[in-house]
């Protein structure tokens, strides 16, 4: 078992490593560059109309609930414990300027996060009882000319899907839980594992309402929370920031110009730089793997190029806003490279909380504490849609389907009192695997992309128009 435990550890760091980066980068430049850079052009219209209240509503179009709801769904499967863990990990691997490597895929992610998006909503279909079906599954099933083809890259995708639902939406996120309120409570991993289950079973019977409901809620206020906790460390640490921002742009290309490339305790290079802040930032946002397509496909919406933009707005919130506050605060708090009482370089959360608590004491590692909680719980319930719907292509039956939110919720429990690292390096593999069908299908369907920018664009300066006039889109404007 330990051999194979081995084996499994080696591919996990094979899948992840940098042809999977390249892939994963390389296709959203490429369709970066294959849409003119409309993407980056319209960020702007995509921020207006997310905080539009037009956006809560359920009046545009057909779906389950509303954009913004979609949004904070994806959103709550994506921020999770990568925004601190994930983050932290990186610039102690890769220096400060991992954080500007971040920065770069998150550019490029923006436009791989509108394809699959868009594109899951075009090629969506509604199942039995009237609930919307998309994702990259249908994407390649409905979208493809060569029908096998789709179909088959279509079950693998959803494979895929189903099984990393368990282990980086579900298990790895509630031992998260369990050992950030026992470091700082001191409650077992027991007692917040059963309450952990209790919640997450009460969100996710009611579907995808249930789920968006709690969603709309918990992700805003997470996310204010965590950031206003962050932008307080980093007001309080003013004087060092110029600092610790020139640290992150010059170790980002020129690590030799600041004492030799050394950082405490890390020594760094141009290219462990690009390796983990890449790595980190395709891991947090997402973009690629084609998970948040399948929330996006819920989406209330007349039509997919909207959504598609909304949605894209997800991996500018996660990497570029979330991840910069970590990143901000370790790069200003100078604990960076400083050792543990063990003489192990800090890492992950410990630099994290060291990070807060240098500005704020104690109270900054319980303020990491409750951001880890509330992060991780949310990409539980988000998660859960995902693998829900991967089931249910697989086997479109409604009795599996309630199965499947059972065992789920059994799973938080699982993960919140056990140390499965095997389980969780397969869960990894299947989280990089779930990536290379959907690669290929924004590939193949980047003509299909390009026409449907193509076809929005106008609609797109007409709207901007009317909020230059301070005059909203609404949808009696639209008819």
């Amino acid at each position: 078992m330990e051999k194979f435990s081995e084996i499994v550890s080696a591919v996990d760091g094979f899948v992840w490593g940098p042809v999977m980066l390249i892939l994963l980068v390389g296709t959203g430049i490429y369709m970066t560059i294959r849409l003119k850079f409309q993407t980056w052009f319209n960020l702007g219209y995509a921020l207006r109309i997310i905080f539009s209240s037009d956006s809560r509503h359920t009046k545009r179009g057909t779906g389950d609930v509303s954009p913004f709801a979609s949004l904070m769904t994806t959103l709550a499967a994506t921020i999770g414990t990568g925004n601190i863990a994930g983050v932290a990990t990186a610039m102690a691997a890769g220096g400060p300027g991992a954080l500007v490597w971040m920065w770069i895929s998150a550019l490029f992610g923006l436009t791989t996060k509108f394809s699959e998006c868009m594109l899951a909503v075009k090629y969506r279909e509604k199942n039995e009882i009237g609930e919307m079906n998309g994702g990259p599954m249908f994407t390649m099933r409905n979208g493809f000319k060569n029908k096998k083809l789709g179909a088959a890259l279509g079950f693998l995708f959803a494979f895929f899907v189903s099984f990393a639902s368990f282990g980086i939406g579900d298990m790895t996120q509630s031992n998260s839980i369990a050992s950030a309120v026992n470091t700082s409570f001191g409650v077992p991993h027991w007692i917040t594992g059963a309450i952990v289950t209790v919640l997450t079973l009460a969100i996710i019977v009611g579907g995808i309402k249930s789920i968006s409901k709690v969603s709309s809620v918990v992700v805003p206020a997470m996310a204010l929370f965590y950031v206003i906790a962050g932008v307080i460390c980093i007001v309080l640490n003013i004087k060092n920031v110029p600092y610790g921002i020139y640290q992150i742009f010059m170790m980002a290309f020129n690590p030799k110009a600041i004492g030799g490339g050394v950082v405490g305790t890390i020594t760094v290079s141009v290219m462990n730089s690009i390796r983990f802040g890449v790595a980190r930032g395709c891991f947090s946002n997402e973009a690629g793997m084609g998970s948040a397509a399948i929330t996006a496909a819920s989406a209330t919406t007349d039509d997919a190029v909207r959504q598609g933009y909304i949605n894209m707005t997800g991996t500018f919130f996660d990497t570029i806003v979330v991840c910069s506050i970590t990143g901000l605060v370790i790069a200003s708090s100078g604990v960076l490279g400083t050792a543990d009482a063990a003489g192990k370089t800090l890492s992950a959360v410990p630099l994290t909380m060291a990070a807060f608590a240098a500005t704020l004491g104690p109270i900054g590692s319980y303020l990491v504490s409750i951001g880890i909680v509330l992060f991780a719980f949310s990409t539980i319930i988000g998660w859960e849609y995902n693998g829900e719907k991967a089931v249910e292509y697989l086997i479109p039956n409604r009795k599996v389907i309630y199965a499947y939110r059972v065992v789920y919720s059994l799973f938080v429990f699982v993960g919140a009192t056990q140390t499965l690292e095997l389980i969780w390096n397969i869960s990894d593999i299947m989280n990089a695997l779930m990536s290379v069908p959907n690669l290929i299908s924004l590939i193949a369907l980047s003509n299909v992309v390009a026409d449907e920018v193509k076809r929005f664009q106008p609609t797109i300066e007409r709207e901007m128009a009317l909020f230059k006039c301070g005059k909203p889109i609404t949808v009696e404007d639209e008819e």
